[in-house]
């Protein structure tokens, strides 16, 4: 069989336009959410700088409530030292968990326990080493040890919301 032939006064592209697909609604969904995401993202981003990079003055007053609960914890009973150090690491965990998750669930493909724990290790690093021109701030291994922990259980809520 012989293919008819086409004209060749241009009215050939109506033969090869075909109108463009509709988005599925998933996929318009996953762009919105997305965008949320980001946005969110953004969000806890800033609220992270503005806890870690005040001076230790003001920061005790966002963060007052590590004192408060080692006060609870030593009334039971715990040393006041030992009280403080164990709730500032919980508090360094939780701190981060929202950053493993985030990355997890902005780029599912890209991140394995290995690569977001250097991730979150590098920020946390970094952190540390920016807190030392910081007046009052103390820096610690412990910090990042907690920040890394805290993004790899973000990494952990995240696959199993997924």
């Amino acid at each position: 069989m012989i293919a008819p032939a086409l004209p060749l006064d241009g009215s050939a592209d109506a033969y090869l336009w075909r109108p463009r697909r509709q988005e599925r609604p998933a996929v318009l969904a996953r762009k919105y959410s997305t965008w949320w995401l980001k946005a969110l993202f953004i969000a806890y981003l800033v609220s992270l700088a503005f806890v870690v990079f005040l001076p230790a003055r003001e920061a005790s007053t966002v963060t007052g409530f590590v004192g408060v609960i080692a006060g609870w914890l030593s009334f039971l009973g715990l040393p006041p030292d030992a009280a403080g150090i164990g709730v500032e690491f919980v508090a360094n965990i939780v701190l981060f968990v929202p950053f493993g998750a985030f990355v997890r669930l902005l780029r599912p493909v890209l991140w394995s326990w290995w690569t977001l724990a250097l991730l979150a290790a590098a920020s946390s690093g970094t952190i540390e080493v920016l807190q030392l021109a910081i007046p009052g701030r103390v820096t610690a291994l412990s910090d990042v040890i907690a920040n890394t922990l805290g993004a790899l259980a973000g990494l952990a809520v995240a696959k199993k919301l997924a």
